[in-house]
């Protein structure tokens, strides 16, 4: 399944699932009927590496919307996508997560005019997401807002692309994220 973990090359015909959509090897055209837990581990890890996170971070963030009133799925999935790294994604900011991830370490973005270093930090509707002065200049920065028309932009955030700063409208809810995800899977995995 496409990921769009390499960024622009995931929306060529260079990618690597379009070309060759098997696992690799001698044996990999032959795949065995996976188990139900087999799936659910499968769905698990998809998020994980989707999102770019590790087994105990994506545990506490499980635990956490397992605490919250609703649907436990559609809970984890919103704070997955209200963490900092995946918003500056989604507004065109970098070409994928890892970048994302990554300017934001290095401390290129501000929300509501204060530095913001770290990738996790969960947003909130109405704040400001905005590149900093300096940053501004930076190759990647530019070249993934030139392309960010060709991905979208999701009905939640607002860009003002001139001024490289993006709005949070509203928190997403489940039908404005559109990937792939059946969460439902992930529940039945850690209720075991």
């Amino acid at each position: 399944m496409k990921l769009f973990l390499k960024g622009e090359r995931c929306y060529t015909e260079k990618c690597a699932i379009s070309r060759r959509n098997y696992a690799p090897g001698q044996h990999g055209q032959r795949r065995p009927k996976p188990s139900e837990y087999g799936l659910q581990l499968r769905e698990k890890q998809k998020v994980k590496r989707i999102y770019g996170i590790f087994e105990q971070q994506f545990r506490n963030y499980f635990a956490k919307a397992e605490q919250r009133k609703g649907i436990t799925g559609e809970a984890l999935l919103l704070s997955l996508e209200r963490r900092l790294d995946s918003v500056v994604y989604r507004l065109g900011f970098a070409s994928s997560r890892a970048q994302a991830r990554q300017l934001v370490r290095h401390g290129h973005f501000l929300v509501n005019d204060r530095k913001v270093n770290i990738p996790s930090y969960l947003v909130n509707a109405g704040d400001v997401i905005q590149v900093r002065e300096g940053s501004q200049a930076l190759e990647p920065i530019k070249a993934s807002l030139e392309t960010v028309e060709q991905r979208g932009i999701p009905t939640w955030l607002e860009l003002e692309k001139a001024e490289f700063k993006g709005f949070i409208r509203q928190l997403p809810s489940r039908d404005q994220i559109t990937l792939p995800i059946q969460e439902q899977l992930i529940v039945e995995l850690y209720s075991k």
